[in-house]
């Protein structure tokens, strides 16, 4: 995970821990919350203290930490009587994590009776709550019933994970772990952004065309622009519907994945997705050719008159070419952005395809150099509007790349 996330920086979040075990996994939350540019405010009860001492959210965040209405234990950064107040003002989340039950019934039924409960009332600013308990007290009705009430009022809640709790026992109440955590921060804290209501359908990964059951032609791209402009999208506020043909890749969280193969199951896909879409960003590297017939078993080297078989390839679908057409003819998507992977002649391929697939933007960037081309984390681009216009952006990493772009992407939708 990346330290810098602008989404974050100086975003102040408060950070509820209670009477969980879980509570060492808050530690690493808010120490990587921190790192990432973060503004914590830790609130621990009494149980909470029982587990983590209040010292050691103060030494990973550099801020007081608050255990009481009446008295910190950083010797007093708010005035003690009125400390809720302080704290709720200006808050950007209140995340709860990990979430007790007795704590979701206490903020689902009004209860103030310490500081956490106190300053939960007193915040106008987003609720998260990560549960974290036994399976079987998670499921309970109560639980699940408190739940809901606190859904109903806009909170927004995590799931929890199935595995094994401290007792042994196996069931769903775990607490994820901390990329998803942050996940959720990210998806709470962008939902009011420039893509708010806003669908954006992203493609990611280079597509697998199938020689035999054991091999496949395919091309070097990870995925990770594709993957860096989903995150981007749900930061912005976007529901977000990632088809993808790459592996490996943790999918940014609030994100829609949809698991492609072939540059063919990749056409279908996005022409499904893109129908009632307000953007689609093609950064798949698609196959432009693929066998002609797939074999069914596996092409030995015994079974061969020459030393390699010959292998006839017909080219594949070209998907920005469908939804140009489709388009035309719905509207949908609004604003379609592709990209050029060149090793040569960069801005004179990237010119001919916006014009050809007829696009509102075009991303390029030059394969060849080592730091900006497949598998790594920073990327050069160029992106050219329908005029022709290009714009060079410095070396950067691929998550800045993707939040400039989809900044371009939302002042496109603007009015349309």
């Amino acid at each position: 995970m990346q330290n810098n996330i602008t989404l974050l920086q100086n975003r102040r979040i408060l950070l509820g821990i209670t009477g969980s075990i879980a509570c060492y996994k808050a530690v690493d939350l808010a120490s990587k919350l921190t790192q990432a540019g973060a503004l914590i405010d830790v609130i621990m009860t009494r149980a909470a203290q029982q587990f983590v001492t209040p010292l050691t959210f103060q030494a990973v965040t550099g801020r007081a930490t608050y255990t009481d209405m009446w008295q910190t234990d950083s010797g007093g950064a708010l005035p003690t009587h009125i400390a809720h107040v302080g704290l709720a003002e200006g808050a950007d989340l209140l995340a709860v994590i990990p979430a007790t039950a007795h704590t979701i019934a206490r903020l689902a039924h009004g209860f103030a009776n310490d500081l956490l409960s106190v300053t939960a009332l007193a915040a106008r600013c987003p609720l998260l709550i990560a549960p974290a308990m036994d399976g079987a007290m998670y499921s309970h009705p109560a639980v699940q019933g408190n739940l809901e009430i606190l859904r109903s009022r806009g909170a927004w809640i995590i799931e929890p994970e199935e595995g094994r709790f401290a007792s042994g026992l196996v069931g769903k109440g775990r607490l994820p772990e901390t990329p998803t955590l942050i996940g959720a921060i990210r998806r709470a804290l962008g939902a009011r952004g420039a893509l708010a209501g806003r669908r954006v359908v992203v493609t990611a990964g280079g597509t697998r065309e199938p020689l035999d059951p054991v091999r496949y032609l395919t091309n070097r791209s990870s995925g990770k622009q594709g993957y860096a402009l989903a995150q981007a999208a749900v930061d912005a506020g976007a529901a977000v519907t990632l088809i993808t043909a790459a592996r490996g890749l943790p999918v940014p969280y609030g994100a829609d994945a949809v698991p492609v193969e072939t540059a063919a199951e990749m056409h279908d896909s996005v022409l499904q997705h893109v129908a009632t879409a307000d953007a689609l960003l093609m950064a798949a590297a698609v196959a432009d050719f693929r066998p002609q017939a797939a074999a069914p078993n596996k092409i030995k080297k015994s079974e061969l008159d020459q030393d390699a078989p010959t292998i006839q390839l017909e080219r594949t679908a070209d998907i920005l070419a469908a939804v140009k057409d489709r388009r035309a003819q719905t509207g949908f998507p609004r604003v379609t952005v592709g990209f050029a992977a060149e090793s040569q002649e960069l801005l004179t391929y990237a010119r001919d395809k916006i014009t050809r697939k007829g696009v509102d933007l075009l991303v390029a960037n030059d394969i060849s150099a080592a730091d900006a081309g497949f598998d790594v984390d920073t990327n050069r681009v160029i992106i050219l509007n329908m005029d022709g216009e290009a714009e060079t952006l410095p070396l950067a990493s691929k998550a800045v790349v993707s939040e400039a772009i989809l900044e371009r992407v939302a002042k496109l939708l603007e009015g349309r």
